[in-house]
This record gives structure tokens, sequence and C-alpha cells, in this order.
């Protein structure tokens, strides 16, 4: 991938996340918060494996790091990307660098060895599966 497409894509990303959480946050006030708009829960009746990770994202901001994990253990990885890719990225711009595409390259290859791939995918799949067992 080029270095300014992943940065401009995580970028947007990040964004994103970031007017979710608010709009979410802001929500969370009132009495019948119920977060997310799954496209797959709405059509299937079943939770995505992703389901629950707004909740736990802010669960963790809340510091109940317990409730995080039973929301949806993703919401760690996705609130760690959220506050270490903008640094990462504004780092590289200032300095010129390219060491967050180095690493994102370098764990995409990693990522496609089938000994890593097939438990990682093992693992969304058991996340799936807790995510319907608890009825999210």
């Amino acid at each position: 991938m080029v270095r300014n497409k992943l940065y401009v894509l995580m970028s947007t990303a990040c964004t994103a996340g970031y007017i979710w959480l608010f709009l979410n946050y802001q929500r969370s006030v009132s009495a019948s918060f119920e977060p997310g708009i799954c496209l797959f829960k709405r059509i299937t009746g079943i939770p995505c494996p992703s389901c629950g990770s707004t909740r736990s994202v802010l669960s963790i901001l809340n510091g109940d790091f317990i409730g995080a994990l039973f929301w949806n253990p993703f919401g760690i990885i996705i609130l760690s990307t959220l506050i270490l890719a903008p640094i990462w990225i504004l780092y590289d711009i200032v300095l010129r660098k390219d060491s967050l595409l180095q690493v994102y390259n370098r764990t995409e290859i990693f990522m496609r060895r089938k000994w890593i791939a097939i438990p990682l995918i093992l693992l969304v799949i058991l996340n799936w599966i807790w995510n319907i067992y608890k009825g999210l």
C-alpha cells in the first residue's frame, strides 16, 4: 500500500471513530441507550463479531475494563488504534518517515501465514459465537 493512501485511510477511519464515539457517548446519558447500527444484525437478527465494540470502548473510557471485555474484547484493539494511529501518523509526517507503513506492510505479510491467519480467524469466530450466546 502507498504511504499517503494508508495514512489518509487511517486518519479518515479514526476521525469517523471519534465522531461515532462522541455521538454514542452523548446518547449514553439517556436511559434508552442502545448504541450502534449493525446492518448485519438488523437483517439477520444475529449479532456480528464486532457487535458490542462501541459499548466496549465506552466502558474502557469509563474505567470499566471487565465490562469492556464482556461487551467485546475487540474494543481494546479499537481504542488502542484510535489513540495510537493519529500520534504515529503525525510522527511520520513531522519527521518525514514511513514507520507506520513499514509496520503495516510487515504485519500484513506476517498475518498471511496460515499458522497465524487460521488461529486469528478462529478467534473471530469464537468471539462471534460468544456474542450470539450473550444475546447482544
